[in-house]
């Protein structure tokens, strides 16, 4: 069956923060010069906010830029900071680190805990009431080029294909939207945009990506324990110093708060898994008597990027750009990248407008997107933060946090120096036979969980009848390589238990097996497996987690 197209000007891949600020800005610039600029908004969750998983602290800048007036357009911005904590944790006890020790970009007046899943639902109405087109359900599965090889938009994926690669009844062909500007706002580790970086050399002259594993519940606490408005870090315990990792607790409103924990990818040790340890870390009597009494309602899991300003790759290309991020524009010392998205979602936006109204025919290279970036507080932001995660990679926790946060607070981020990024994330595992075996306690149901009770309050679900989404680029390395050299790390760095070293009752014939239906899209497969040998590709649209509140 031929595949149907629409015609668009702008099509944008990814409906979170970057995506929906890039398509109010395009159609609040096309109602303010009476210049018509179709935008389509193509999203892989069942709705707008479905794999929206963060934090989140959000910094209003890039709202209050974007539409000033959300309060009274009621942005979901319910609960301001109020008050903070830092604690460094040793394995029975913690230290308070008095904020005014800290650099002024960790702190957080000003800014709100939200769940960034609701602010994208309330974003994507205010597109559509613009006049945006957004089609949830949808997964981007193909990018389209033209003759001259630039990118003139992107194909669904086709539905109804079973796991045989056979067409069902239900069989239905992907639709091409086609644009004179395609803006990937995949969000971390883009499925496109891997093969895009690759195609156009994106990351050329730039340091590798590093990315973290973000792990995040949402409990509902004992009233009597909950303090609105209250975020709290945690640094130490359970990591060792050569691990990058720390905790956050948010507590918003409704007796509600967000307990979760970041774990760098760089990590060394095979036999580390962030899940349990992040389940462990919920146990130090610091956490523990927060947590009692109270219920977790949800749970899910995300890679962040974590490279910073010497990790941003090219972000213009013939015929499209990235955005939010799919490029990376986290704020590591702040935690947050909401914001940063956002507003690179606004500047490729308003690029785009200029090109289009100027009567440009599309599918050049937008050179006045990446040129505003590198004139934005965005790229002012990321450049002074630069030191500190690297820093952390070079020396340890200890030692690079002070490195790093001596130029963050006394040189305000203008060190005459660079710290690089020196490793991809998935060349730092030793084999496991030179590292400690870890010995996670048994989950005990009440504040500690296991993977698949854990997945089950994600609202995970997949059509179990289509072809696997994880693809094995060589199906013999997990067992002839990653397990007698690492132990096959995938069974412990995937939170949802898709991976699983099978075997006979006598432990003999050992089997790889994937169970595609427990994903939720976090992507650390992709980052983490040592040979690179896993492939995360889009799912038939519509499947994966659905977050409520997160």
């Amino acid at each position: 069956m031929e595949r149907e197209y629409m015609d668009y000007d702008v099509v944008i891949v990814g409906a979170g923060p970057s995506g929906l600020a890039a398509a109010i800005r395009l159609r609040q610039l096309s109602q303010e010069k009476g210049q018509e600029i179709s935008v389509c908004v193509v999203e892989k969750g069942a709705e707008v906010g479905a794999h929206i998983l963060s934090g989140a602290v959000l910094e209003p800048r890039a709202l209050d830029e974007l539409i000033p007036d959300w309060k009274d357009k009621g942005a979901p911005l319910n609960t301001p900071v109020g008050k903070e904590r830092f604690l460094l944790l040793s394995e029975s006890g913690s230290t308070e680190v008095p904020l005014w020790l800290l650099p002024p970009q960790t702190q957080n007046h000003g800014n709100y805990i939200v769940s960034l899943g609701n602010v994208c639902r309330w974003l994507g109405e205010q597109a559509e009431a613009l006049g945006a087109e957004i089609y949830p359900g949808f997964a981007a599965a193909e990018v389209l080029y033209n003759d001259d090889g630039a990118v003139m938009g992107v194909a669904t994926g086709d539905m109804g294909v079973g796991k045989d690669g056979e067409q069902k009844a239900s069989y239905t062909p992907g639709m091409e939207l086609r644009a004179k500007y395609t803006f990937f706002a995949e969000g971390c580790r883009g499925s496109l945009t891997k093969g895009l970086e690759q195609k156009f050399g994106l990351r050329e002259g730039v340091d590798p990506q590093t990315y973290g594993i973000g792990i995040k519940e949402l409990w509902e606490l004992d009233p009597a324990k909950h303090q609105e408005g209250l975020v709290l870090h945690t640094s130490g315990w359970p990591m060792d110093d050569k691990t990058w990792g720390g905790s956050f607790v948010y507590h918003l409103e409704n007796n509600q708060a967000y307990v979760g924990y970041v774990i760098g990818l760089d990590y060394a040790n095979p036999h580390l898994s962030p899940f349990d340890e992040f389940q462990r870390f919920k146990h130090h009597p610091s956490i523990r008597p927060m947590l009692e009494g109270g219920k977790r309602v949800s749970y899910g899991a995300r890679a962040l990027n974590e490279g910073g300003w010497q990790s941003v790759p090219k972000l213009a290309f013939p015929g499209g750009c990235l955005i939010g991020c799919t490029a990376g524009f986290l704020n590591v010392p702040k935690i947050k990248g909401s914001h940063t998205a956002m507003k690179t979602g606004m500047l490729a936006a308003e690029a785009a407008f200029a090109a289009l109204a100027g009567g440009d025919e599309g599918y050049g290279t937008l050179e006045a997107y990446p040129k505003a970036y590198e004139s934005s507080w965005v790229h002012e932001e990321l450049y002074r933060a630069r030191n500190l995660r690297p820093a952390a990679a070079r020396w340890g926790m200890k030692l690079g946090m002070a490195i790093g946060g001596f130029d963050l607070k006394l040189l305000g981020g203008k060190a005459p120096w660079t710290f690089r990024h020196r490793h991809a994330d998935h060349e730092c595992l030793k084999p496991a036979d030179q590292m400690p075996k870890i010995d996670y306690p048994k989950p005990d149901g009440v504040i500690s969980f296991d993977k698949l009770s854990s997945v089950f309050v994600s609202n995970t679900n997949h059509e179990e009848d289509q072809p696997v989404h994880l693809k094995l680029k060589d199906p013999s390395i997990p067992i002839d390589y990653n397990l007698p050299t690492y132990d096959e790390p995938a069974q412990r760095y995937c939170p949802a238990g898709v991976y699983e070293v099978v075997r006979d009752d006598d432990g003999s014939n050992p089997r790889f097996q994937i169970n595609a239906q427990n994903c939720v899209h976090c992507k650390t497969c992709d980052i983490k497996d040592p040979r690179q040998n896993i492939n995360w590709t889009v799912p038939e649209g519509g499947g994966g987690p659905a977050y409520p509140n997160m």
